[in-house]
């Protein structure tokens, strides 16, 4: 039996690690280990048309997964593609191994051509970033950057020169037992005991919940009942805390609503769940605050914290609600779920008052009914920029549904390959890429991928031709619109040149029935919507702190924005108050 060689042992710890696709472009430097998935049944090549793609495509397949996406790029210019990819699966803390593929070992420092030093290059962006320069390294220095890139949630980036995959490796491969999953971080018994007295000290509790809360969603609950306590969340904590809540009081943040904000700002004790909320401007800084956070690092960088609590949020609640007392006053709590109520039903006007004549077509109308149908285990990947609002605003959680997006990072381009790895990890389940026509159009090519593999990913668009939240920047700073303005073609002509089903609508009563034929479709479809460019959104709280870092306008003509089916969810939960 011949001998491996290091780029068939690279593959061979991938595929025992879990990873089923590699996704990436080929390259000469990467030649010998894209041979070796050729030649190994346990893995397959995802050929996209873009690095970026690449890279983006994994993370969401991580994130849906929790397990090990793998993507690479060739020397120089390839790898170099990966970074925006990269930099937003770390910020998620998506367990992505990168292979960063490098120029001839013997020129390295040279100058030679395409030389870059992506050992150095993507530091920023992972946990672990080594070069491999002579086989005895390997499998070691993979190994560990699995390990990283599981254990500590995030990148890890192998750099191997082509010259060095194509050699015999030094030692077989052997076996090797990997970490696959992370562990339960329970606090200690200290601080158990403190945040439980602060509980019972606090008259008005509210609880502001994050992606921490993902698996945590009963435990939550549980503890909102015992002690009485609204339950606001921020974007990335929606899915998982938003749905069957009959304390729900909204979404804080630049893309709020309903009276999360209140919440947060009139409670004595506010506890952040799992949450690393940047936006410093809509937290408090007069009421007690406890904060619980699987990563250390984050406890307290965003608020001065009275208790910070090292522990994930399941378990920590597990821990923490035996021992509170239990609260019998709803006054506040009942309070906050009024006010959302009202919050909601003053906005629900802006999508529902003559949509299906106004041209063009409301995203808030478009948006709702993508809501409705679209199928109850969907999952959405959403583009930066308005199309987040929307989202927001709109999609409706189950327990079931998935959303993904660059909620951390925010760059633009991400739905539609962030669709790709989705639909790979279960060709049967809905996948719809929410894009904009700014985003879609930066990374069109991989649109082509879809179509080379037969990805049934629907593509809704929402086409308004021009950035619009930059659009909300510039007029936030009292500036003109200039250069967001965007000459789309018809992308649905488009679509069918590239050999899937495409569609365009113009008028809001062709919505609903072009959502449906695309989704009924077998393959690849886009729906190219065109939407009203002067759509905008404003949040239920603004100061001229909350303007910096992100799109906030002061004109009053943007303030309504529609919230869907949220209303209704509101209405069921008043029905909780007791009567007098």
């Amino acid at each position: 039996m011949a001998k491996q060689t290091v780029a068939e042992q690279f593959v061979d710890i991938l595929a025992r690690a879990g990873v089923r696709r590699l996704y990436g472009v080929v390259g000469d430097s990467l030649n010998p280990v894209v041979d070796a998935v050729r030649r190994n049944a346990a893995i397959d090549w995802v050929h996209v048309r873009h690095e970026e793609a690449a890279a983006f495509a994994a993370g969401a397949e991580a994130q849906l997964t929790g397990k090990l996406a793998a993507c690479a790029g060739s020397c120089g210019p390839g790898n170099l593609h990966l970074i925006n990819g990269l930099y937003d699966a770390h910020r998620s803390m998506a367990p992505v191994l990168a292979l960063a593929s490098h120029i001839p070992s013997g020129e390295i420092g040279t100058g030679f051509f395409q030389e870059t030093h992506p050992d150095r290059l993507f530091q920023e962006c992972s946990h672990y970033c080594e070069l491999v320069s002579t086989p005895q390294q390997m499998p070691r220095v993979l190994r560990t950057g699995i390990q990283n890139a599981i254990g500590r949630g995030g990148v890890g980036v192998i750099v191997l020169p082509g010259d060095v995959a194509g050699e015999p490796a030094a030692a077989p491969t052997g076996d090797h037992a990997l970490v696959t999953t992370r562990p339960s971080v329970r606090p200690g018994d200290a601080e158990i005991d403190a945040l439980a007295r602060m509980v019972d000290e606090a008259g008005k509790v509210t609880l502001f919940c994050g992606a921490g809360t993902a698996g945590a969603h009963d435990e939550v609950m549980r503890f909102a009942e015992r002690v009485k306590a609204p339950v606001g969340h921020a974007l990335r904590g929606k899915e998982w805390i938003q749905y069957d809540n009959p304390y729900d009081v909204g979404m804080s943040g630049l893309l709020g609503y309903g009276a999360a904000y209140e919440a947060t700002h009139e409670c004595d004790l506010l506890i952040l769940l799992g949450t690393d909320f940047p936006y410093t401007a809509f937290l408090p800084d007069d009421v007690k605050i406890a904060q619980v956070d699987v990563r250390p690092e984050r406890l307290g960088r965003r608020s001065a914290l009275d208790l910070a609590v090292w522990g994930d949020v399941r378990e920590t609640l597990r821990c923490l609600t035996p021992k509170v007392q239990v609260k019998s006053g709803r006054k506040f709590l009942d309070k906050m779920l009024k006010k959302h109520a009202d919050a909601l039903e003053g906005v629900v006007k802006a999508y529902t008052r003559k949509v299906e004549k106004h041209t063009p077509i409301h995203p808030e109308y478009v948006a709702s009914v993508l809501d409705e149908e679209a199928a109850d285990d969907a999952v959405f990947t959403v583009d930066t920029g308005m199309n987040n609002v929307w989202a927001a605003r709109y999609l409706t959680p189950n327990g079931r549904r998935r959303v993904i997006g660059s909620f951390t990072h925010g760059s633009m381009a991400n739905a539609l390959p962030q669709a790709i790895g989705a639909q790979f990890l279960d060709p049967d389940r809905q996948v719809v890429s929410m894009s904009g026509d700014g985003g879609f159009s930066m990374l069109m090519g991989d649109f082509l991928t879809l179509v080379q593999y037969g990805l049934p990913v629907k593509v809704v668009l929402f086409n308004n031709s021009s950035l619009g939240m930059v659009e909300l920047e510039m007029m936030v700073g009292g500036l003109p619109s200039y250069g967001t303005a965007n000459r789309n073609p018809d992308f649905a002509a488009l679509a069918t040149a590239a050999g899937a089903y495409g569609v365009r609508v113009e008028k809001p009563k062709q919505v609903r029935g072009a959502l449906r034929d695309a989704f009924r479709h077998k393959g690849p479809a886009l729906v190219d919507i065109v939407t009203d460019p002067n759509a905008l959104s404003m949040p239920p709280k603004i100061s001229a702190d909350m303007v910096s870092g992100f799109a906030l306008s002061a004109g009053k003509m943007v303030l309504d924005g529609g919230v869907g089916r949220m209303v209704q969810m509101a209405r069921s939960n008043l029905r909780n108050i007791p009567r007098p």
